[in-house]
């Protein structure tokens, strides 16, 4: 049986077909749930079908997954991130292929598609350094004769996000180096089928249990598992705050543990003394990227007064040249939003705009066709305004006066949400006041750089509504561990600690 479209049999060489089991259980694909049909965001005509998990296959892969992580925690750190190391050769080889079924799947121009595969890659490279340093600490102890260390491990469940669908794994997977439980996002199953195909080779070909690394496709019902399961220590949990809230009080009942990455709402200020065509070039990406599709892109715009209108102009200059289409053709800048409901909640939202006086410069509208395609659109808006507050997902950027450093300070504080954040600025005393404790609330605290396109070697998340999750790069290595302090007597005595003596 072939695709239906000639131009897809490409996805037959990361191990695809027209139907597919959604998933890896135990080490073998298999799947009894519904039939589901993927899309292209494009012209929401069907690439593949995939069959979902069952709740029973589900239970029949928690079994599996805690056996294997018996072997895998036998492996010395090195030996892990040997396999690590194999599944970065795995995926690179394979880079072009999985960045187009991205691009086709989820539906992100292609230069982003091969990117976020790419951050993968280098996520496996990041892991496997990690290996050879996964260290504790030596504690002096105050008692005579005495010594105590910390070692950690955990078992991880991973639950992604259809924007990236690849690259959430890699974060979270990669570093983690132990055996997990993966749930791809409903909307981009073919891309979880490909990945947990190059990983489940390369642990056959090392003579490991597949279950080592196991895949679920399905819906909300899977991922509601994954939050209850006392068998999985840590849950990782990508997507709204909404739906993140729900995620970690089911988890935290239970007294397990929750790593959040959720919504963001982000500000970027421009000062008066900043440069403005490097402001403009770095805004221009940051709120069109993507089709809006990223936790981190710019949805506030703060602009000192006195360069206002000059910004404003170049920026309505930039969304008026932008090329939305297909985003596997060269020279698109913007694809689709990923689904018929994006698209609705775009619709809404511009609806919503206009009822609180927002006055839209450009864009505001869907474009007309079989896709998914909307406007990318700049509003104009007072800094009070309550749609201001929240996040609406897609290429939609509000653009705000103001006058002074504490004033555009206390609007990007003034979201419930706390991802990212930037300033453009050329003063030392303005940079050090913004990346001070009187400056950005946020985890990501940027300077004349834009809100997106954080590195993997410094962590990755946010604080208040964003939930306060660090992934990537620093020292979030340990939240995927179990932490133990160990202490030895190696005397003959029986010292307590705090002087305390007992009989």
């Amino acid at each position: 049986m072939g695709f239906a479209k000639k131009d897809h049999e490409f996805l037959r060489a990361i191990g695809l077909a027209p139907e597919n089991p959604g998933g890896f259980i135990n080490g073998k694909w298999k799947a009894s749930g519904p039939f589901i049909s993927t899309v292209i965001p494009s012209n929401n005509q069907e690439i593949a079908k995939v069959t979902e998990v069952s709740m029973e296959e589900y239970e029949e892969d928690l079994w599996s997954c805690n056996g294997a992580a018996k072997t895998w925690k036998s492996l010395p750190a090195l030996k892990r991130g040997e396999i690590v190391r194999q599944i970065e050769d795995a995926l690179r080889e394979k880079l072009q292929h999985l960045g187009k079924l991205v691009s086709l799947e989820m539906g992100k121009i292609l230069a982003e598609g091969i990117g976020e595969v790419q951050e993968v890659i280098d996520m496996c490279d990041f892991a496997v350094g990690q290996s050879r340093q996964l260290n504790g600490s030596i504690i002096r102890s105050e008692r005579p004769d005495h010594m105590m260390f910390e070692f950690d491990y955990a078992i991880v469940g991973v639950i992604t996000t259809f924007n990236f669908p690849c690259a959430v794994l890699g974060w979270n997977a990669c570093i983690a180096l132990v055996c997990g439980n993966w749930k791809g996002a409903p909307t981009t199953p073919l891309v979880t089928i490909a990945v947990t195909k190059l990983i489940a080779e390369v642990l056959e070909k090392n003579d490991l249990p597949g279950a080592i690394f196991t895949a679920f496709c399905g819906g909300a019902e899977i991922g509601e598992a994954i939050a209850k399961d006392t068998r999985i220590p840590l849950v990782s949990f990508t997507g709204s705050s909404k739906v993140g809230a729900k995620v970690q009080q089911i988890v935290t009942e239970r007294f397990g543990k929750c790593l959040l990455e959720l919504s963001g709402n982000n500000a970027l200020i421009v000062m008066d003394d900043a440069d403005v065509g490097l402001a403009v070039r770095s805004i221009f990406f940051a709120a069109v990227g993507t089709a809006g599709q990223r936790c981190t892109m710019c949805r506030r715009l703060h602009l000192h007064e006195s360069i206002y209108q000059n910004v404003l102009d170049q920026l309505v200059g930039l969304y008026k040249q932008v090329k939305i289409g297909d985003p596997l053709e060269t020279g698109t800048l913007v694809g689709p939003v990923h689904t018929k409901v994006s698209r609705e909640n775009f619709e809404k939202g511009i609806s919503t705009i206009k009822s609180q006086r927002g006055k839209i410069l450009t864009g505001g509208s869907v474009i007309e066709s079989d896709g998914n395609f909307v406007q990318p659109t700049i509003v104009e808006i007072a800094s009070n305004a309550s749609v201001v507050k929240e996040e609406l997902f897609g290429p939609v950027l509000y653009v705000m006066k103001f006058k002074t450093l504490e004033e555009a300070v206390e609007l990007n504080n003034s979201v419930p949400r706390g991802l990212s954040s930037s300033i453009f600025t050329s003063k030392p005393n303005t940079i050090f006041k913004w990346i001070g404790p009187h400056g950005s609330d946020c985890g990501i605290v940027n300077v004349n750089t834009p809100t997106n396109g954080a590195e993997i070697g410094g962590a990755f998340g946010g604080e208040k509504a964003t939930g306060g999750g660090r992934e990537a790069g620093s020292d979030s290595w340990k939240q995927y561990m179990r932490r133990s302090t160990c202490t030895i007597n190696y005397g003959t005595e029986r010292p307590l600690a705090q002087g305390i003596n007992f009989g």
